[in-house]
């Protein structure tokens, strides 16, 4: 499943990524398409991050 999702922390611009793992309030995202201003903070969180299930929007 694709997701879009918000900005949060060290991340700052909005990007896309498909969801790896679903947790009771949040899931893994695996990180697909970003800012290349994030490129730093994408790369330190080795292009993962675990989002809250309410700052997502599915893409598809």
């Amino acid at each position: 499943m694709i997701v879009k999702c918000t900005k949060f922390g060290s991340i700052e611009h909005d990007f896309t990524g498909e969801i790896e793992k679903v947790y009771e309030n949040s899931v893994l995202v695996a990180i697909k398409e970003h800012d290349a201003a994030d490129d730093m903070a994408i790369s330190e969180l080795n292009q993962r991050a675990i989002v809250r299930k309410s700052e997502i929007e599915i893409i598809e």
